[in-house]
């Protein structure tokens, strides 16, 4: 097995990362020769007043992901066949606990819902929500500097019957300001506070929707 190395990123071919995750853990903890740096986005958004007013209940359930996106590692694309990652730099969660604990924060802050909660806990749920991270990477996409780029498809269910009451894809790239990990980071925080705005609006509105469509005399 082979591995090369340019300043700030470990490298990983996208043909051989299981290779690599499961032999010899090269994308495993930093090394004695690394600092390493988490980091843990805190990320409070604001509630759009054209958001509706809702009183049923929702539940958030575990975001899913392939493999290399559910990491902590901060994952960057120098190329459109090249998955990397920042040597020394990690997220404190995987990318699918930073959305669900971004959203689920989104729901609660908003004060447009009387009961959110992850599916785990035990609230008896009209709606959920089902979010499957598609991509949450640093990406070049043949610029010099990079955007954090975060995809996210989305359904949402009518929890009695589990009918898709709506369903999108969600995607926010936001130009980072530089090349280094500080940098990126912060175009990371941008990109996933400007998703979860929609994520959160859109669930509100399509499940209100819904909600009055059933309530409606026949």
């Amino acid at each position: 097995m082979s591995t090369h190395s340019i300043p700030g990123f470990r490298i990983a071919a996208a043909s051989g990362l299981a290779l690599l995750l499961a032999g010899c853990g090269l994308l495993g903890n930093a090394g004695p020769q690394e600092r390493g740096a988490i980091y843990s986005p805190d990320i409070r958004v604001q509630a759009d007043p054209a958001w509706p007013a809702v009183d049923w209940q929702l539940s958030i359930a575990g975001a899913t992901a392939t493999r290399m996106v559910d990491s902590p590692r901060i994952s960057v694309r120098p190329t459109p066949s090249e998955l990397q990652v920042y040597a020394g730099a990690s997220w404190a969660q995987t990318s699918t606990d930073l959305l669900e604990t971004t959203v689920l924060r989104a729901f609660e802050d908003s004060g447009r819902i009387g009961a959110v909660a992850r599916s785990e806990v035990g609230i008896r749920p009209d709606y959920k929500l089902v979010m499957d991270v598609r991509r949450f990477e640093s990406d070049y996409a043949g610029q010099a500097i990079p955007s954090a780029t975060i995809e996210v498809a989305a359904k949402l269910l009518y929890n009695r019957d589990q009918r898709v009451v709506a369903a999108r894809t969600f995607l926010e790239a936001v130009p980072a300001t530089g090349t280094g990990v500080p940098e990126v980071v912060a175009a990371f925080e941008q990109a996933l506070g400007a998703l979860t705005v929609d994520i959160v609006g859109w669930t509100l509105t399509a499940g209100q929707a819904d909600a009055q469509q059933r309530e409606a005399p026949l």
